[in-house]
Parts: structure tokens; sequence; C-alpha cells
């Protein structure tokens, strides 16, 4: 399963790592942003922090199945409110449905903590999305995402230091948490601010609710886990919707074909 980006815990170094790796690469420019500019890179690494952190909060409490779809709402919600098409309601509809069914469905006697966790991880989701695309917009190449990373990895650093202690300064910890900075939170972070520069906000929300079909994908072609046939289903609605979504966009963006002089 991949949450958003996922992002180790906050228990970990892992959590401040990414945030270093970022601003060692992208040198970002402090001086000369407006205070739009710095409150958009605030937010946007709150959201960052808050979808990571509220999740794994959520997942201490219920199955992973159920939060991942309690989650997922919050970018379809996004999908559905932001968008002026009719059809997105369609996809919408579809991703939720699919992500419904890879989740198990089943939501009796949850955690009500865990539940509401889970939920506001989905929130922070879409607010991550829309700040996202707003930060790629405002900075050039990577540099707000270096400098909201920051700010999420100092809003999580003093639960590292609380539950870790010592281990934070372990050369064999902090570079396992490098490693892992790289690989589930710079390149995917950085992947998603490309694509919102391209994307709009809905039909990029909608695209996120294939994250929960890879992962039981993957668990299928790696792991050797068996996929029942409510799973394969559930993945191919979700399949399905994502394609619709990105025929939707790439058909608004095509040229009208220009008539034919007599």
């Amino acid at each position: 399963m991949s949450t958003p980006s996922a992002t180790p815990g906050t228990s970990s170094p892992a959590a401040a790592a990414p945030a270093v790796v970022m601003l060692l690469v992208c040198r970002p420019r402090l001086r000369g942003h407006s205070r739009a500019d710095w409150g958009t890179v605030v937010v946007f690494g709150i959201a960052m922090a808050g979808m990571n952190g509220l999740f794994y909060q959520a997942v201490d409490r219920i199955p992973l199945g159920p939060a991942v779809t309690l989650e997922v709402l919050g970018p379809l919600a996004l999908s559905v409110f932001a968008s002026r098409r009719a059809v997105n309601l369609v996809w919408a509809a579809l991703a939720l449905a699919g992500v419904f069914l890879l989740g198990g469905g089943g939501f009796d006697g949850l955690d009500p903590a865990g539940a509401a966790f889970a939920l506001a991880a989905g929130a922070m989701w879409a607010a991550y999305i829309v700040f996202s695309a707003r930060t790629g917009r405002r900075f050039p190449q990577a540099d707000g995402l270096a400098m909201a990373m920051a700010v999420g990895a100092l809003l999580f650093l003093p639960l590292g230091i609380v539950e870790s202690g010592t281990k934070l300064i372990d050369p064999l910890t902090l570079a396992l948490g490098a490693g892992v900075a790289l690989l589930s939170s710079v390149l995917p972070y950085t992947l998603e601010l490309l694509a919102l520069r391209r994307l709009p906000a809905p039909t990029f929300a909608i695209l996120m609710s294939l994250e929960p079909a890879i992962a039981a994908a993957a668990g299928f072609l790696i792991l050797d886990q068996a996929l029942s046939a409510t799973q394969s289903a559930a993945i191919a609605l979700v399949i399905a919707a994502s394609m619709g979504a990105v025929r939707t966009q790439v058909g608004r963006r095509r040229p009208k074909a220009l008539p034919e002089s007599p």
C-alpha cells in the first residue's frame, strides 16, 4: 500500500531527511518572495506533514484497508468540488467504488478516533494537492517544495526527538533515513509537483486513487499476494476512472480544427 507519497513515520529521523536532501539539491533562494509566496509554502508544508502524521495515527488504530479508503475520500471530494465538468463526477464515483471495494468495504466497529484521523488525513491530502499546484506556479523548479518540506520537518522534529532520542544521531540510522527519503519522498513529491504544473487539481486528485490499486497489484506481482475477484474488479474500476479522467483532460486541451477556407 502506498500512502500519499509515503513518508517515514514521525518517530524516525527520516521525517527530516527529505527536507535536508531537497535543500542541499535545490538550494532555494530565500529572499525576494512575497508574503503570499511564504504563506503558500507554509500551508503546503503543514498539509504535507499533516497528511502523513494523521495517516500513521489512523493505521495505528484501524486496519489499513478502511484507513486508505477513508483517506482517499479527500482527493475524490476535491475532484468533485473543484471540477466544472459533470463527467468528472462519473470518474470520481467509479474511483470511489473501486477504492471502497479494495479496502474491503467494512467499516463496522472501527475505532472512532482512527476513522477521524483517516478522514483528517484525507482533508490534508486534498490541501496538499491544491497547495502543491500553487507552490509550483509561484516558485521555480522545486524550490518551493524544498522550503515546504523544511516546514514539515520542523513540525515533526520535536516529536522525533521525544520518541527516538539519541537514535537520531546514529550514522546507520541517518544513512538509511536518507535513502528512504530519496525513494519515498524526494522523488514522488517532486514528480507530483511537476505533474500539477500540467494537470488540473481535479484530474490529479482522481489519479491519486490509483495508489491503493497499484499497491495491491504490486503485492500480487512482487510479494505473491493473491488477489480476489472483488479486488481485481476494484482495480479495474480505479484504472478505468483514471483513464477516463486523463482522456477528458486531453480532450479539453486538444485544439479545435480550423474550418477550411472555401
